[in-house]
């Protein structure tokens, strides 16, 4: 192999250390009995970072219910002297392996209460570490030793601290990310169906039909690698998706070419002061761009939330976007209200 593969650079990678800190009586790898205390830190978390939306516990339980992460090795948490949890983190390696890349995402809390003492610091210096040996084991099963590989991680724009912390590890910013909210009050447009598309509410027996377009949408969108599908029975299947107000743009011959999906957690009610979908993925299969299909599936996924009775929809865009999607969600009412950062370090 040559030495621009991963499995030859990373060859000498060392095991990650558990981290020591004073305030923290042990650090050790997650488990299911810990859920709740894990959710109860990220919520605490969330309060202050990014008031308008919560986690749900359910995305604290798929670490323990996805194939792709092993809690014991991918995960860790840091637990005061008296039992309590004060900080979380997992690193979980893509399970697509196309084209060789290797991408890890990191992601993590520590409880407000905790905060500027270094264990933040400690946390993601152990998670970077599991991320490399991910990264460096898994090149060496490749035939090819692995292409490229990627950490990264999100952080809302204002938490500086957050920020400064992956700067010191080495990451960099790298895309940043717009959350825009369109206010249903306004009238959506009535936009022409082409000849031989029909739109229609999303169909869970076309589950298979629905991923390939999503991962021929997705081709080439920053971060973006193709999605398996047992992380689209999580989603699709999962308690907040609504197929109902979900659309699909559907040729005559039956095939899949863009889509409009979205879901409801009437938890980010309260937070984000009004009622709303959010709008997880919209996207239009290569070969039929360009002939107003994005625009379309909007447009019957708007007025479908709308007949619901829901006050807003709000989705997240990448700013640089290949499709110059955020132009398109200007164009359609959407305002942007707040920023994420992607923090990367290559490999």
């Amino acid at each position: 192999m040559s030495p621009l593969h991963l499995a030859d650079r990373l060859e000498k990678t060392p095991e990650p250390q558990l981290p020591s800190h004073p305030a923290i009586e042990t650090w050790r790898s997650a488990t299911s009995a810990d859920i709740d205390a894990i959710h109860a830190v990220v919520s605490a978390a969330d309060a202050v970072d990014h008031p308008t939306w919560t986690t749900p516990r359910q995305d604290v339980a798929e670490t323990f219910e996805s194939s792709h992460i092993a809690p014991a090795r991918d995960t860790l948490v840091a637990v005061t002297a008296e039992g309590e949890i004060v900080a979380t983190g997992v690193s979980a390696l893509h399970p697509s392996r196309a084209g060789g890349m290797l991408s890890v995402d990191l992601s993590g809390a520590v409880h407000p209460d905790w905060r500027r003492r270094g264990i933040g610091t400690a946390l993601l210096r152990w998670l970077d570490a599991r991320a490399v040996q991910q990264v460096a084991r898994s090149a060496q099963s490749l035939e090819n030793g692995g292409s490229e590989g990627r950490i990264k991680a999100y952080v809302e724009e204002p938490n500086t601290d957050h920020a400064a912390i992956f700067a010191a590890q080495g990451y960099t910013a790298e895309r940043w990310f717009s959350t825009m909210e369109r206010n249903l009050a306004q009238p959506v447009d009535t936009l022409d169906t082409p000849d031989g598309i029909s739109v229609v509410p999303y169909d869970r027996t076309r589950d298979a039909d629905a991923l390939a377009a999503r991962n021929d949408a997705f081709r080439d969108h920053w971060g973006s690698l193709p999605s398996n599908e047992e992380r689209w029975q999580q989603f699709v299947g999962g308690e907040f998706f609504r197929p109902d107000l979900s659309r699909m743009a559907v040729t005559d011959d039956g095939q899949i070419v863009a889509f409009c999906l979205a879901s409801v957690n009437e938890e980010d009610f309260a937070t984000l002061g009004a009622s709303h979908a959010y709008i997880d993925l919209i996207g239009v299969i290569r070969s039929h761009r360009k002939q107003g299909l994005a625009p379309l599936v909007i447009a019957a996924a708007l007025e479908a939330i709308k007949a619901e009775g829901l006050e807003r929809a709000v989705l997240d865009v990448d700013t640089d976007s290949p499709t110059g999607a955020n132009r398109l969600y200007d164009s359609v009412g959407f305002v942007a209200t707040q920023r994420v950062v992607a923090m990367v370090r290559r490999l």
